[in-house]
């Protein structure tokens, strides 16, 4: 199985952590019980039991190598660790021995590898300590107080500097590292992301102008032809492109999203300047827009963009008669998930129905029939209003990269 980067940083980084834990703790476990041994004059279970527990924590550390199970070397650290400080507790005066507080040790050590452990580690260190209070106030004894007086006041002060240690020299030390390591590599994922958004605008910015270019070519084409009727298929392909590099030009603008599109704005635009370019500037068509604020991908716009150019100039070339005033009505609404319903209509004087996709030699018609299927979806003429009006349902396509290391 293949694991990304940055997760197989933070699971080396946690091992890390686990494993020096192990290692330090060991090694004070077994200095703090001799210590306890030769020079506080404590004899039975609370030496053997920091001895015993080294030894299990360093053999629990080496199985690690053999099983290279993080989470179960974690939580037998843990489990050993609690049930040794509740024998060096019920030995070394109960609920009032210093050493209580590495449960709170086991507790924080926990939330360092993960919440969920955290939470169960912090529910079990608490009802333990209720217990030894309860256990305190009652007359059932199994241990007494085995630090002799002289030497209370020291296990007292070396169990608070066992504790401090832990927590900050081990577990702060290697966490302070790991949130560096952990910050350093948020900010180079940061930088790379930003890398990657300036040169994708870039890119839209690019393409955009290359579009124009294209779209300038064809204006200079269309007017150095004496044929009307390539004139106008030329100007027909040069609203194409325009409709496309319009796509990229708002792209590059975007701030927030580089891979959606506002479609409302992207649309007032667009059939704006196509009435322009069919009716000219002084003109009495009106664009009547209905739809809600939606963002598409741009694999999903550039194909309606396309078909709402084709529905559009027909409408404005054939449809609504040379200056006669008319509208323009386009709708859209989400019908599920991804899946929306647009509608395109104008008042002019619509053509026969006997007129299709298959019937006529229309590219423009042809067009939309294709873009439609390409969309996933299916349009459909409504012949019982006035004018020409079509239905189209279809569904955004989203394309999904898988980013090359």
């Amino acid at each position: 199985m293949n694991i990304p980067n940055k997760d197989k940083y933070r699971l080396q980084d946690k091992m890390q952590l686990v494993l020096k834990v192990n290692y330090s703790s060991a090694f004070f476990s077994v200095l703090f019980g001799l210590v306890c041994m030769f020079l506080l004059d404590i004899q039975g279970v609370i030496p053997y039991v920091f001895f015993a527990f080294a030894a299990l924590n360093l053999l629990n550390t080496l199985l690690y190598k053999t099983h290279k199970v993080l989470t179960t070397t974690y939580n037998v650290t843990s489990i050993l660790a609690m049930i040794g400080a509740i024998l060096i507790t019920l030995f070394s005066g109960g609920i009032q021995s210093p050493f209580i507080f590495v449960l709170a040790i086991v507790v924080f050590a926990g939330y360092v590898t993960t919440k969920i452990y955290g939470r169960i580690y912090l529910v079990v260190n608490l009802i333990v300590v209720a217990l030894i209070f309860l256990y305190d106030l009652s007359d059932f004894k199994i241990s007494e107080n085995t630090v002799p007086l002289e030497s209370r006041n020291w296990f007292a002060f070396l169990s608070v500097i066992f504790a401090v240690y832990l927590l900050g020299g081990v577990f702060g030390k290697n966490l302070l590292r790991a949130h560096h390591k952990l910050y350093k590599s948020r900010r180079e994922v940061q930088q790379r992301i930003e890398e990657k958004e300036t040169l994708l605008k870039e890119v839209h910015h690019r393409v955009k102008n290359n579009l124009q270019t294209v779209s300038s070519l064809l204006s200079l084409q269309s007017r150095a032809v004496a044929d009307d009727k390539i004139s106008s298929i030329i100007k027909s392909s040069q609203n194409r492109v325009v409709s496309m590099a319009m796509v990229h030009e708002m792209l590059y603008k975007r701030d927030d999203y580089l891979s959606k599109i506002e479609f409302k704005p992207y649309v007032k635009e667009l059939s704006e300047y196509l009435v322009r370019s069919v009716k000219g500037n002084s003109n009495d068509v009106s664009v009547n827009l209905d739809m809600a604020d939606t963002k598409l991908s741009i694999d999903t716009v550039i194909p309606l963009g396309l078909i709402i150019n084709e529905t559009i100039t027909n409408a404005l070339k054939y449809g609504i008669k040379e200056d006669q005033p008319g509208e323009l009505f386009i709708s859209l609404k989400k019908i599920s998930d991804n899946r929306f319903e647009m509608l395109i209509g104008d008042d002019g004087i619509g053509y026969p129905e006997e007129i299709g996709p298959k019937t006529s030699k229309s590219l423009g018609l042809k067009l939309i029939y294709n873009l439609a299927r390409q969309l996933r979806g299916t349009i459909s003429r409504d012949s019982s209003k006035k004018g020409t009006h079509y239905r189209m349902e279809f569904e955004e396509i989203i394309e999904d990269f898988t980013a090359i290391e």
